[in-house]
C-alpha cells in the first residue's frame, strides 16, 4: 500500500478540491470544506505540515483511499 507523507496545508486543500470538495469556508474555530452532503473539518492554516496521522484521519472521513490520494 502506498505510504502517505506529511503535506502543506495549501496542498491539502488543493488536492481535496481535485476530489470535488469546495471551500475552504471559515466557521467559528476551524475551516471546513464540503462535497454534497459531506462537511469535512480541516485544520487551521499554519506554518507546519499536516502530519501523516492527521492526513490519514482526514482521508478516512472524506472516503478517499491512500491509493487514490497518491495518484
Amino acid at each position: 500500500m502506498p505510504k502517505l507523507e506529511s503535506i502543506f496545508w495549501r496542498k491539502l486543500v488543493h488536492r481535496l478540491k481535485s476530489f470535488g470538495f469546495e471551500g475552504p469556508f471559515q466557521s467559528a474555530k476551524h475551516p471546513y470544506i464540503i462535497k454534497r452532503d459531506l462537511t469535512l473539518t480541516i485544520p487551521n492554516p499554519h506554518s507546519e505540515d499536516i502530519s501523516v496521522d492527521l492526513l490519514s484521519k482526514i482521508l478516512k472521513q472524506a472516503g478517499i483511499s491512500k491509493k487514490e490520494w497518491r495518484f
